[in-house]
């Protein structure tokens, strides 16, 4: 599977604006706080990959999902594994996620094997809706504002009209597809002045 992105910093209320304009359906508001592992047998800096603990909480204020019935359905675990960038025009990556039913466990099992937490993204995500794409407003710990889209594509060959399609929905939400930055959270958090890995806030 791989994810076609495309991301961009600007101002979310102009954006939040022409997404309600769209009738775009607003998924409501998360905190993802991401550990990054650096691998025992490579760098995962020089070959630009990721592998990636992300815990996941739905904050108050943020529509319901259909069918919630538990207040433990409003966190979630994901480990994903992150490919280098395939292509020059968009954040295209190869990616395979998984759920986590014991972060704790799982991070036990990363370190048994030699895998180090090497840094750690937070950020505040308010999601939406249009077509195809989802569309995220990303407030950044120590970063900023950033928007988003992107989706999901099977095969290869479906790269292309995935980035072309990501480009014409910035450009209709008002931003500049050339604006976008290939440079993934992680990597401008540690190329900021004074970084030092650690940015949980």
């Amino acid at each position: 599977m791989y994810e076609v992105e495309l991301k961009v910093q600007a101002a979310h209320e102009p954006i939040r604006e022409a997404l309600a304009a769209r009738e775009a359906t607003r998924l409501g508001t998360v905190r993802q706080a991401d550990t990054y592992y650096d691998a025992p047998h490579r760098s995962f800096a020089d070959t630009d990959e990721a592998l990636r603990l992300r815990h996941e909480t739905r904050e108050g204020g943020t529509e319901e999902r259909e069918g919630d019935t538990a207040e433990d359905e409003r966190e979630m675990t994901h480990l994903a594994y992150k490919g280098p960038l395939i292509e020059a025009a968009s954040k295209t990556r190869e990616e395979a996620e998984t759920a986590v039913a014991d972060p704790d466990a799982t991070g036990a099992i990363l370190a048994a094997l030699g895998f180090a937490p090497a840094a750690r993204v937070t950020k505040h995500r308010e999601r939406f809706v249009l077509g195809a794409y989802t569309v995220a407003l990303d407030s950044v710990e120590d970063l900023g504002t950033f928007v988003e889209v992107e989706r999901t594509v099977e095969a290869d060959d479906g790269i292309g009209a995935a980035r072309d399609g990501a480009r014409e929905l910035l450009a209709d939400l008002g931003l500049d597809p050339d604006d976008q930055i290939r440079t993934s959270y992680l990597e401008l958090l540690l190329d900021a002045p004074d970084a030092d890995g650690s940015t949980d806030g």
